[in-house]
């Protein structure tokens, strides 16, 4: 056989692909051995193989027309000899073998379908636009078919790209259109990753697809019409921020099965009448839509429907009596919505529910008794509602009942005596109701509770034995009921409780030293009770323990000095027992405390100076003791907020340090105690005066003579001087009486103090508008210098009309917490209408202000380093008000202007006038008025009135994000209704645009990974969904871990900078 190349030309044909040509091209060439074989497509050389021997000529052309009809590719009219066309792209030695050998070409230049290298190019721009910190793409290469990239699934048949499937990767960036040219893509699936940009409309050409997942990015713009896409089976849009009308066209994809829609940014508007439509649709999901109105009775001919979630919505009208039509419902979520009304009876129809939740709505009357034959239900939560009588006995029954809450509404009568009994009880929450009797026996009796809330009923009796066994409990709080008795001793040696709270009862008897097993408990609170004997030593096993609250009971005996080991205690309470013996200097050890109380008990000895050393102290009780001997010069170096040593029997000096925390009362009942001389009549305190007859007989006769001629002379030129002006101003005296009247300021100043400062009303409330510091949403600022040498504060004036609603406020707050990182209020003053404030004075003014102030040369005037103090001190502030309070406090109205900064640059959480004491149950509050500002607001806020603890942490990642990027809140570069946060959220897409998010004017290398964890930090905060954010307690630890290493510690050596700087 002589030299040559065979050249195979099919005509167009729509199923052939060059994985077939691959395919049977080698079927062909390892049939005859051919010695060299080459595959084109459109000129492209897909594969070049070397083999052995020479075929027979004629036998291959056979072949392949055999190999082709059985392919259903029609065979070319001629497969003809074509010489050297390989052989130039040959290396000259093997070229020279093709002169003598025959070859295969496999062409095919007119196929209208996609190529692998084609889709490998669209698929390799995709990863261009994508931010891949966890390399999940690496795979991804120009050499390799896209059938082995990570994530791709190929038809086995044609090899083309069907399938992309990309979930939770951490992928950051922008969907590219160019995947979209993927003509047998069926599946796009890209949930819980931090995509950002909008929704290519180039997606409506791929009319194969059926699956389309972005679920849990951060996609804006408005969704592109995709009712072209017939084929979907599932369309999953939810948790993003895409904007625009609620698309009424999902409409037209009557194929689907699965819709998810919910929390995006859509404008306010109804539910379309057109998803009656979709008779297939098994899973609905439109919670936090911005829906209004009522649920349109179309939602009822979607036959198939088994979940349908409108939750967090504006949802009005009584609840639906068609909801029986839907025969097929398992879950019903209708959760924080405006339903009214009662429940029908005919939610009973439904035999195959298992989960219902109706809670957070504005429902009242009693629940149908058909509710308890609902024998599938996993999961029934009413809470937050009006719904009043008995929980029908029927629950008692229920055999798969895993979740069961009804807290705040007014249900009343015997609690179900069998509810828990026949099923796997998870969780219970049965609090503020008016439950009576016995308190239920089998709610862990499957061994698998974990949350059991019974607060404030009134329930009494015995707390039952049963759950002694019940190790499987995290969370016991029955507290404010009437249970009395003692607590049986198994209960106290739980493994896993997490939280044990019995106050406010009439328990008795004492505290088991099983409790050293429980070492994962964090709140221990006994207040208020009957509890009587010594407290265990074990409790100084409790090493995870946060709070101890022991309170208002009769334990007695010394306080155990294996208390010094609870390293993570930030607050002990053990006021008003019968505690003797003295303090134990153990107590020093605390690194995080924050809160010591130790007053009303029977202790005696000094106050050890290691009290000294706990740096985090905010305030400090020991009132109502027997302690004697000085007060430890050392405890002048604590910044406390709040101190109480009266009634005990100290003697000495009184700092002036100490007196300024405390004030007189903080010292009162101590008959040996007294200060300074040369001091006294200058900060007017009431303690004697130091030094006693040695110190009187110091002033000679000669001296009292002077005092006295000066005090006459300047006696008789007053007089004179008081003449004149009389005379001079005796035309005027009526006009500004007049005036005065009209101001109200004949009547006096009703004056209330927090802190011991000298305040003078009438010095207070003279404003200077030159002196005018600030003006806010609720009132103007002034700074103020006090006479008699008593420094600056700051004088809030409260504009009229809701004013007192923001003094009582301020006043109910700030009067009574305490903390570093929280403004101070000095005191208040009211009358007749007017109302006044006075805080510490801030001298360098607020955050805001001090982000965007600059000093010499343009450098701005708040350095990395300050900016990370600023930030972990507010977060400490604001940790304070939401864990350390009791119940916690929500702010409402975190931003940039109210962190004030002291003359250190230290943070004061500021203006509590829209602050709120949160409910005792922790869960939420539900304000009747508006608060925050724009930029700030959590999204949530668009929907609901009702605010957690994470609507602040939002607002606190706000800030995190201004002190990083050194950026507004609101700019207009941001685009038509955009903020700080979506901004960041479109420049986090790689490395290097995150590096451009950092403020230029403040990064370096040395600070460069702090910031970005910082940054970091603030995406968590401002996540969309609240469940998702961090606690503030989990933002401090977090910023601690970001510390700039050379903020750590002025004695760390250059050379560990400078390695830092290198790693």
């Amino acid at each position: 056989m002589g030299p040559g190349i065979l050249h195979a030309s099919p005509p167009d044909t729509p199923v052939m692909t060059e994985l077939t040509a691959l395919r049977y091209g080698l079927t062909i060439a390892k049939a005859y051995n051919f010695h060299h074989i080459t595959i084109e497509t459109d000129s492209i050389i897909l594969l070049h193989v070397l083999l052995n021997d020479h075929p027979s000529y004629h036998n291959l052309l056979s072949e392949c027309r055999l190999l082709m009809e059985k392919i259903c590719i029609p065979v070319p009219a001629k497969i003809y000899r074509k010489q050297n066309a390989v052989a130039d792209a040959l290396p000259k030695e093997e070229a020279r073998t093709q002169e003598l050998e025959p070859k295969l070409i496999w062409h095919m230049p007119h196929f209208p379908i996609k190529s692998l290298t084609s889709e490998t190019e669209a698929l390799l721009h995709f990863k261009e636009q994508l931010n891949d910190p966890l390399n999940y793409l690496d795979s991804w290469k120009d050499s390799e078919s896209p059938c082995k990239f990570y994530g791709i699934t190929c038809d086995q048949k044609t090899g083309l790209v069907i399938e992309i499937s990309l979930d939770n990767k951490s992928l950051s960036g922008v969907i590219s259109p160019s995947i979209f040219s993927l003509q047998r893509l069926t599946s796009l699936v890209l949930p819980s990753n931090l995509l950002s940009g909008e929704l290519p409309p180039e997606l409506t050409n791929c009319t194969s697809l059926k699956v389309l997942n972005v679920t849990g990015n951060n996609m804006n713009g408005t969704i592109p019409d995709l009712s072209k896409l017939t084929n979907l089976v599932v369309l999953d849009l939810s948790i993003n921020y895409f904007s625009g009308e609620f698309p009424s066209w999902v409409g037209n994809l009557t194929s689907v099965v699965e819709l998810g829609l919910g929390d995006n940014d859509f404008v306010e508007g109804k539910i379309p009448e057109t998803l009656g439509n979709l008779k297939k649709v098994y899973w609905l999901y439109l919670a936090g839509s911005n829906l209004i109105g009522e649920i349109p009775e179309s939602i009822f001919e979607m036959e198939a429907l088994g979940t349908l979630d409108i939750s967090r919505n504006q949802i009005s009208g009584n609840f639906p009596k068609s909801i029986n039509k839907l025969k097929k419902l398992w879950k019903i979520e209708l959760f924080q919505n405006k339903l009214i009304g009662e429940l029908p009876v005919e939610l009973a129809d439904l035999s195959l529910l298992q989960e219902f939740d109706i809670s957070k709505n504005q429902m009242y009357g009693k629940l149908p008794p058909g509710i308890g034959n609902l024998k599938k239900l996993t999961v029934f939560q009413v809470f937050m509602n009006n719904f009043s009588g008995e929980i029908t006995t029927g629950f008692g029954d229920m055999q798969h009942l895993n979740a069961f809450s009804v807290y705040r509404n007014s249900f009343s009568g015997t609690f179900p005596a069998n509810l828990g009994r026949f099923s796997p009880l998870n969780s219970i929450d049965i609090s503020e109701n008016k439950f009576t009797g016995g308190f239920p026996k089998y709610l862990c009796q499957n061994g698998n509770l974990q949350f059991l809330l019974a607060i404030e009923n009134s329930f009494s009796g015995e707390f039952p034995g049963t759950y002694s066994s019940c190790k499987s409990l995290q969370r016991l709080r029955v507290n404010k009921n009437q249970l009395s008795g003692k607590i049986p001793s198994g209960i106290w040696g739980l493994p896993n409780v997490l939280m044990m709270d019995f106050s406010d009862n009439e328990f008795s008897g004492t505290m088991s030293s099983e409790i050293g097993a429980v070492t994962s408990l964090n709140q221990l609170v006994l207040s208020n009770n009957r509890f009587s004997g010594e407290l265990p030593k074990e409790l100084g096993k409790l090493t995870h323990l946060e709070r101890l609250y022991l309170d208002n009971n009769d334990f007695s005996g010394a306080i155990p000095s294996e208390l010094g080991k609870l390293k993570q205690l930030s607050s002990l309470h053990l006021e008003k027992n019968s505690l003797s013996g003295t303090i134990p200097s153990e107590l020093g050890e605390f690194p995080r405390l924050a809160d010591l109380n130790l007053a009303s008990n029977l202790l005696t000895g000094s106050i050890p100076d290691s009290l000294s050393t706990m740096t985090t102290l905010n305030s400090l009780n020991l009132s109502l003791n027997r302690l004697t001997g000085t007060i430890p010069t050392s405890l002048d170096n604590l910044k406390l907020s709040s101190l109480d040593l009266s009634s005990n029997q100290l003697v000495g000096e009184v700092s002036v340090d100490l007196l300024t925390m405390g004030g007189d009362k903080a010292f009162a009942g101590n008959t040996g105690l007294c200060i300074d001389q040369s001091i006294r009549f200058s900060i007017n305190s009431g303690l004697g005066s130091c030094g006693g007859k040695a110190a009187t007989h110091k002033l000679n006769k000669v001296v009292v003579s002077c005092i006295v001629l000066l005090s006459l002379a300047v006696l008789m030129g007053g007089l004179l001087l008081v003449s004149y002006l009389n005379l001079k101003h005796s035309h005027k005296a009526d006009d500004e009486e007049k005036l005065e009247e009209a101001k109200g300021t004949n009547a006096k100043w009703k004056l209330e103090s927090f802190h011991h400062v000298e305040i003078d009303a009438d010095e207070v409330c003279d404003f200077d508008e030159d002196n005018l510091i600030g003006s806010g949403g609720t009132g103007k600022v002034y700074r103020l210098d006090l006479k008699k040498g008593c420094g600056t504060v700051a004088v809030k004036q409260l504009w009229k009309g809701n004013s007192v609603k923001v003094l009582t406020r301020e006043i109910e707050i700030l009067g009574k917490i305490r903390h570093r990182n929280i403004v101070k209020l000095y005191a208040s003053l009211m009358k007749e209408g007017s109302n006044i404030l006075v805080f510490e004075y801030m001298p360098n003014g607020n955050l805001f202000e001090a982000l965007h102030r600059e000093r010499k040369a343009g450098k701005p005037e708040l350095d990395w380093y300050q900016r990370y103090k600023i930030a972990l001190g507010a977060a400490k502030g604001i940790a304070y008000l939401h864990h350390d309070c009791y119940p916690p406090i929500i702010h409402r109205d975190i931003k940039s202007t109210n962190i004030l900064l002291d003359e250190d640059y230290e943070a004061k959480v500021s203006d509590f006038g829209v602050a709120k004491v949160s409910e005792i149950s922790s869960r939420g509050s539900d304000f009747s008025c508006f608060a925050g500002t724009h930029g700030y607001m959590a999204p949530e806020m668009a929907y609901t009135l009702r605010v957690t603890e994470k609507s602040d942490i939002y607002s606190f990642g706000v800030v995190l994000l201004e002190l990083v990027t050194g950026r507004k809140p609101v700019e207009e570069a941001y685009g038509e209704g955009k903020d700080l946060v979506y901004w960041t959220s479109t420049h986090l897409n790689d490395k290097e645009s995150i590096n451009k998010v950092l403020d230029q004017k403040v990064v370096s290398e040395l600070v460069q990974d702090e910031m970005i964890k910082v940054l970091r930090i603030a995406t968590l905060c401002t996540t969309k969904l609240p469940n998702l954010r961090l606690s503030m307690k989990e933002v401090v630890n977090m910023l601690v871990d970001a510390e700039p290493l050379t903020f750590r510690s002025s004695s760390k050596s250059e050379k560990k900078v400078h390695n830092f700087s290198e790693v």
